[in-house]
């Protein structure tokens, strides 16, 4: 996926569609194979979900800075 910083050349608006798409596939498949990896592991929901926010918290600002290209295209 390419980033506001390395562009040489515009993102199309399609692409940006697709890379918000993956994206929020990739946030929910993090999400449910990480709670079912824990509840096997018999780990609490509320640990394994603060072990989990960091990085869902930059998945949810990736999607952000995208959605905000995207309405600005």
């Amino acid at each position: 996926m390419k980033t506001m910083s390395d562009q040489t050349t515009p993102i199309s608006s399609t692409e940006i569609t697709e890379a918000i798409a993956e994206l929020e596939a990739y946030r929910e498949r993090l999400l449910n194979e990480t709670l079912i990896a824990a509840q096997r592991a018999k780990l609490p929901k509320s640990q394994t979900l603060a072990q989990l926010e960091p990085e869902l918290a930059k998945i949810d600002s990736v999607l952000e800075a995208l959605r905000h290209q995207q309405a600005n295209n």
